[in-house]
């Protein structure tokens, strides 16, 4: 189902993951930060004592080494701080005690203490006197009933002896709706984490899965499905010259419309246009699902055909890399093809045999260079395997083959051969070139803009038997071909589509 969509389930996920953690921090926000809450953390506890316990010696001078009981002494920082949302007064603090918590250093003897606390709380010092309960016996701290806004902190150092480093640390007090707990040790520059890890994780979650649906929108392919997609099976046949094109369409067009089967069968322009007639006057529910693409118009005795401009098409005649030759003026390309040059020695060329590979008499592309520059037909044929003369009599070699790629197979491999192509195909074959008219090169770019006579290009047509149902999967397709994503693919190849501003011009 549509809804079942990877980036539906990624936003359906994250929307509930926000409803959950918002409903979640409104819970803590009504709990948890109201209640007061006093933190303690250890920032400090290092031996300042010879300790030869460890087996590291200290270099000590001054007070350090001379004063008594010093040997195994130990330097604690203890940080005492508000971390909760609301202040803390005298009051609040709940022991029966003048003093209102008590810090107990496990396994050791406070020897001295010193109280600091940072810039602009100045007023706390006048809670830390004796009269306010400040005081130590052993290993028992007595901290004051000292208030505290929200994120005041102060801290003690504490000098003792006996012990190890690490020995417990514990401060032991009551807040009244509150809680006294240990919080994460710091060293003394550090700040408290000003995010819970809970808030942290589900900050996290959410930032993964907003990237990975934007990454989902990015990556995915957001072009528009065509309009009136249709299901059902469609034989495209015809031209073998645009079938690369065809069969690219083809593969969008599936890939578009779910339930859709295109079918690319070419085999030249004449025999697809003739088995869409027969096709048709067989067919007793009118218009079959058979599209026909021809490199020019159809035959004058097929009235039922019906056509459809989609592309201007450039050919190119081309010649064996071994012809040095990049330009022929029309009259020489006649003269060539009426047999009346034997050897390229002839036309300035080296000295070899000329060989004409043409296509078969149902290619869409021959009618096209017979009638566009030609002018008439070509002589007959004279070999079977384009390298042996088959006909004494003939004037020069030439054959026949049923395919652009077989023609530019055999131009590429035979010397002396020139054959014709569709231009892209031509263009990116190896061991051949193509050749200019008249100077005229065969350039998409200048025929699309109207500044070169190059005559040697056609319409191409694709024919329907009769007009397909509106509904029907090949008036759907031509669609797609003609006007809609399949244009792109049509300038891939190196055709002009017929309904662009230009092509209007050039396919009228």
């Amino acid at each position: 189902m549509e809804w079942l969509s990877a980036e539906n389930v990624v936003a359906v996920g994250t929307a509930l993951l926000g409803i959950v953690a918002s409903g979640v921090m409104v819970w803590y926000e009504r709990r948890t930060p109201r209640r007061k809450r006093i933190g303690y953390r250890v920032q400090m506890d290092n031996p300042i004592g010879d300790d030869v316990r460890s087996g590291r010696a200290n270099r000590r001078l001054g007070l350090f080494d001379e004063a008594p009981g010093m040997s195994d002494a130990t330097l604690v920082l203890l940080r005492i701080e508000n971390d909760g949302s609301q202040s803390i007064a005298d009051n609040d603090y709940t022991g029966r005690e003048l003093h209102g918590l008590t810090a107990v250093f496990t396994d050791r003897t406070i020897r001295g203490v010193s109280v600091t606390q940072p810039v602009g709380t100045d007023h706390l010092m006048d809670h830390f006197t004796p009269a306010a309960g400040l005081g130590y016996d052993t290993n028992t701290l007595r901290i004051p009933r000292v208030p505290l806004n929200p994120r005041d902190h102060f801290k003690l150092l504490v000098l003792l002896s006996g012990g190890d480093v690490g020995c417990p640390i514990r401060l032991i007090g009551g807040i009244r709706d509150g809680e006294v707990h240990p919080n994460r040790s710091a060293t003394p520059d550090d700040k408290a984490p000003l995010f819970s890890r809970a808030s942290r994780l589900i900050t996290i979650m959410l930032t993964v899965c907003v990237v990975t649906l934007a990454a989902i929108v990015v990556v995915r392919d957001d072009s528009p499905p065509p309009i009136g997609c249709a299901r059902g099976t469609l034989t495209v046949t015809g031209s073998t010259a645009f079938a690369p094109v065809v069969e690219e369409v083809a593969k969008k067009y599936e890939r578009d419309c779910e339930g859709a089967e295109v079918v690319v069968d070419p085999h030249g322009s004449t025999a697809g246009v003739r088995e869409l007639e027969a096709t048709g006057l067989a067919s007793a529910k009118g218009s079959p699902a058979v599209v026909a693409l021809s490199d020019g118009p159809k035959p004058s005795d097929m009235p039922r055909l019906r056509e459809n401009r989609v592309a201007m098409s450039v050919f190119a005649i081309v010649v064996n890399d071994g012809i040095h030759l990049d330009n022929l003026s029309t009259a020489d390309v006649r003269r060539l093809y009426r047999g009346e040059i034997k050897n390229w020695r002839q036309l300035g060329g080296p000295n070899l045999a000329v060989h004409l590979v043409s296509r078969d008499a149902n290619s869409g592309t021959r009618q096209v260079f017979q009638r566009r520059v030609l002018q008439r037909g070509e002589i007959a044929n004279s070999s079977v395997d384009c390298v042996h003369k088959d006909d004494p009599t003939a004037p020069v070699i030439r054959c026949e083959l049923d395919s652009t790629d077989q023609v530019l197979t055999q131009v590429a491999e035979l010397p002396g051969a020139i054959g014709y192509s569709e231009l892209t195909l031509a263009s990116g074959a190896k061991g051949l070139h193509t050749l200019r008219l008249d100077g005229h090169p065969p350039s998409v770019d200048a025929i699309e803009h109207g500044t070169s006579a190059y005559p040697y290009r056609e319409i191409e047509y694709a024919y329907t038997y009769g007009q397909p149902p509106a509904d029907s999967l090949a008036s759907s397709f031509l669609t797609y071909l003609s006007r809609g994503n399949g244009q792109d693919v049509i300038r891939t190849h190196g055709h002009i589509p017929c309904w662009t501003p230009e092509g209007l011009k050039l396919c009228a």
